[in-house]
């Protein structure tokens, strides 16, 4: 059972995923310092800090769930404690090597343990998998998901509306795809193409750790599974410069100082979340497609950026669906064997369908 949640990391998504979860469960947030909102936060809220290892067993140990919406470098620690104390592990990570240690874990752990539970990895593979599961034999899986500002301004067309050190590490990982069924490492910001959605012009291109653990799991059994981050044109070949014309690459920190200072963040985005999966059934080849854009939206009396809302709701309709049972209690989770039909289910989850 689930009663006791321990959020980590309140910035604006860590903060809403508190919101949402004391809907439902007594929750704790903890962060380095008290966080500044013009409003009283729905549950209660402690001071510490997340190196501290000997506060943060005492800590996680006493709830039955742990969240970490922590910068990814600090999630192996917690992840380590949660599966020692027996207690259910939640985060974000869009980081390969930190879910690849996480996984490691949760083979001796008696809990769940759930990385990559936001948007891309996250619901994207959600959506993905559901798109193919109808097929007999499928062809292809391709999945495409934008973080943007509403308003795009300048060369670059971007702000940062989330973690601006998650950004730099997905552009410089490589990634991961199957082409021609052969399973592949691909290097992030190449394979560019254009998009065009609803008369609006885009580009989309590979970036690291969207696809989870998709690749493996649909090895041997897909022909293309690729998954790919939307911007506005002319964004790619800047970010190309930055990092190996200028080897940024080298140098995260000042990559990171750089792009805040330059492209602060905004409240007024969007999110796009477009999937698309061919397959034959019935012997015919059927595509299956997905489209949804996000704006900001009220949730318990506040105004929500839509990276934020869709990040949250995410992670915490996940939360909803181990504590009800609709997916198992134990282990590691893969995003793309969760239900679509069950996550839109959850209180949570039902936000993706207004």
């Amino acid at each position: 059972m689930i009663k006791k949640v321990l959020t980590l990391g309140l910035g604006k998504v860590g903060t809403l995923v508190g919101v949402l979860l004391s809907e439902q469960f007594e929750v704790t947030g903890m962060d380095k310092q008290q966080p500044h909102y013009p409003y009283t936060l729905p549950f209660k809220v402690i001071t510490g800090d997340v190196t501290d290892a000997e506060l943060m067993r005492k800590l996680i140990a006493d709830h039955d769930a742990v969240v970490s919406a922590l910068p990814y470098f600090l999630n192996k620690t917690i992840a380590l404690i949660a599966q020692q104390t027996g207690s259910h592990y939640f985060d974000l990570t869009e980081d390969v090597e930190t879910t690849a240690y996480i996984r490691e874990l949760s083979k001796d752990a008696t809990a769940v343990m759930a990385p990559q539970c936001g948007l891309a990895p996250g619901i994207i593979g959600v959506i993905g998998a559901h798109l193919s599961k109808d097929f007999e034999k499928i062809r292809s899986i391709e999945m495409r998901v934008g973080a943007l500002p509403k308003y795009p301004n300048g060369q670059m067309a971007y702000s940062f509306t989330w973690s601006a050190a998650g950004v730099v590490n997905e552009y410089i990982n490589d990634a991961e795809a199957i082409h021609n069924a052969e399973r592949k490492r691909v290097i992030s910001l190449q394979g560019k193409e254009a998009i065009n959605i609803e008369g609006a012009a885009y580009e989309a291109f590979y970036t690291s750790g969207g696809l989870g653990t998709m690749c493996e799991t649909y090895e041997g059994r897909v022909d293309k599974l690729d998954y790919k981050t939307i911007r506005y044109p002319g964004h790619c070949d800047l970010m190309n410069f930055l990092i190996h014309e200028l080897h940024l690459k080298n140098d995260k920190q000042q990559l990171e100082e750089l792009l805040k200072n330059a492209k602060p963040e905004v409240e007024e985005d969007v999110v796009l979340i477009y999937a698309v999966a061919e397959g034959w059934k019935d012997g015919q080849m059927k595509r299956n497609e997905f489209y949804k854009a996000c704006a900001p939206i009220v949730i318990a009396g506040q105004r929500w950026r839509a990276i934020s809302w869709t990040t949250a709701a995410s992670l915490v309709a996940v939360i909803e669906m181990v504590a009800n049972g609709s997916i198992p209690a134990k282990g590691f989770i893969k995003q793309e064997e969760i239900s679509l039909e069950s996550l839109l289910d959850t209180r949570t989850g039902s936000l993706f369908k207004s």
